[in-house]
């Protein structure tokens, strides 16, 4: 399928709609040239100091942690309909011992503006440049999000990135439209 530019705030309601409906994709790819891909759940879109911005959240547990640290570049994929074995897959199992890029059968494209592949099998996909980072900081955080999400003390670096280009297929709101109900 042809990618199309558009605009960072064409696909926020179909986004945010996958958000909450099993999650999305970040590929990510470190100095190694190694990808990697995993669900995030979590996700921002917005304007920051007058960028157009995506905000992940990743775990320093995470493989895909190490890549964005070396790399600073990223891209959130938008699934489509009948992806949702890869996403529960790609949430579930380590890039450090599995390529879920093989394994899922999934297609990675060269990034235009990003390193960081985009995965073909997706909708829309906004690539990233880490424009600022931060670690969440406990003191912070109200007690019960701390006991729900942290049990383990795993906190969260926020990656803040500039989205330098947004590429979507052509039809992508006919595919995303009965997923955003």
């Amino acid at each position: 399928m042809k990618k199309v530019k558009a605009m960072p705030t064409d696909y926020v309601t179909e986004t945010y709609a996958m958000l909450d409906r099993g999650g999305l994709l970040l590929s990510a790819s470190g100095k190694n040239e190694k990808l990697n891909v995993m669900t995030i759940g979590w996700g921002l879109v917005g304007i920051i100091w007058y960028k157009p911005t995506f905000a992940v959240a990743v775990r320093p547990t995470r493989y895909t942690y190490r890549l964005l640290e070396e790399s600073n570049e990223f891209t959130v994929n938008v699934p489509g309909g009948g992806m949702e074995k890869i996403i529960e897959y790609c949430g579930n199992v380590s890039g450090r011992d599995h390529d879920k890029f093989r394994e899922m059968n999934l297609t990675p494209l060269p990034g235009r503006r990003a390193k960081s592949p985009m995965i073909s099998e997706c909708v829309v996909h906004y690539e990233c440049k880490v424009i600022y980072k931060t670690k969440v900081k406990i003191g912070h955080l109200p007690k019960e999000i701390v006991s729900k999400y942290y049990p383990s003390k795993d906190y969260h670096t926020l990656y803040i990135g500039e989205i330098l280009s947004v590429l979507a297929d052509k039809d992508a709101k006919e595919k995303l439209s009965p997923l955003s109900q």
